[in-house]
């Protein structure tokens, strides 16, 4: 297993981090044991969960991840050391989560001390803020003028990122977090905590998990360079876009048990008639290397300078391995040519 610093807090973690939010959905206690192990066993340390999850998220599933993880920690405590530990906190909208208000210092402080029961440890190794209280162009709205930047209120939302900063810096005083980071975050969110860390003398940003993968390449370059050049982690989500990636919904195809098979694939902004075009040009790329096409999608995505470490998921050992096998399969030269020809013809189709 290889290991990237994480931006400046001084971690190493794996190349890869387990990704969790299926757990308490499509996966039950005894299948997340086994993939916390495996992970565990072949290098991984870095595993990302959230306060939200699992997903679809609902007010029956909410906390449900965190509460399997905490489950596993507690029969297993001797192995907390082995383990990087991401959560999250759930940003404005959500009606059963403190009545679907923003993010505040005092819903830090609170929320932490809820993810940590949950979770069963005195600590938190990476804090994020799942998605800021301001909209910000992810989850489909990236297309110019989706929103308008100029309605927000640049010094009101300032205020509002200097309290929630200051509410990390108590948890962190208390020894309850270790490390700070955005999720859904822009490159102004990021230079904004930067600068009010600095001034006011509080934790500082590390890192950032935003969506990223062959389909969803938006935050390149600008957003990766920044990262890059600040010490800060770039963390990219669903490499996959949702599973798309791998194939299984081609031709519309819905398996029994899959995260479309719970949702309304109508409803998903990644499911375009573009995007299914791209999905099989990919695949043809990967059957010529010698990849699976969730392999292929992952290995480039691992050689993008500036990635950190990539989240993956998965809903079944045989989908966790295959996936952890793209780490150790590096593109050739042929197949990156190949695969950034694809690219080139199909560079944002969501």
């Amino acid at each position: 297993m290889k290991y990237s610093k994480l931006g400046s807090s001084g971690l190493e973690v794996s190349r890869i981090c387990l990704g969790t939010m299926t757990w308490g959905r499509q996966n039950n206690q005894a299948e997340a044991d086994e993939q916390i192990e495996h992970a565990l066993s072949v290098g991984i340390n870095f595993f990302d969960t959230a306060e939200m999850y699992a997903v679809p998220p609902t007010a029956d599933t909410y906390g449900t991840t965190e509460t399997i993880i905490g489950d596993w920690l507690a029969r297993n405590p001797e192995r907390r050391s082995e383990m990087i530990i991401a959560t999250k906190i759930a940003g404005p909208g959500l009606s059963w989560v403190r009545n679907g208000g923003p993010i505040t210092g005092k819903a830090i402080i609170e929320s932490v001390d809820n993810s940590l029961k949950r979770l069963q440890t005195d600590y938190i190794d990476l804090y994020q803020l799942h998605w800021p209280n301001r909209t910000s162009p992810h989850f489909g709205k990236h297309a110019p003028n989706f929103f308008r930047f100029s309605d927000i209120n640049a010094a009101e939302h300032e205020a509002q990122m200097l309290d929630i900063l200051r509410g990390v810096g108590e948890c962190v005083k208390a020894g309850k977090i270790r490390h700070f980071g955005l999720s859904d975050d822009t490159t102004w969110g990021i230079n904004t905590y930067l600068k009010l860390s600095a001034q006011h003398e509080l934790p500082r940003l590390v890192s950032i998990q935003n969506e990223f993968g062959p389909l969803h390449t938006k935050d390149w370059p600008f957003l990766v360079e920044n990262c890059v050049h600040e010490e800060v982690a770039y963390l990219p989500w669903s490499p996959l876009a949702g599973g798309m990636l791998s194939g299984k919904y081609a031709n519309g195809a819905v398996p029994e048990g899959t995260r479309w098979s719970i949702s309304n694939p109508a409803s998903l902004h990644r499911n375009t008639p573009t995007a299914h075009e791209a999905i099989a040009a990919y695949a043809e790329v990967a059957k010529k290397h010698g990849y699976t096409p969730s392999q292929l999608a992952l290995a480039w995505c691992d050689q993008v300078d500036g990635v950190t470490s990539t989240i993956i998921g998965a809903t079944s050992m045989a989908q966790l391995k295959e996936n952890i096998a793209a780490f150790d399969m590096p593109l050739s030269d042929d197949a990156l040519a190949d695969f950034m020809a694809v690219w080139r013809k199909y560079p944002m189709p969501f």
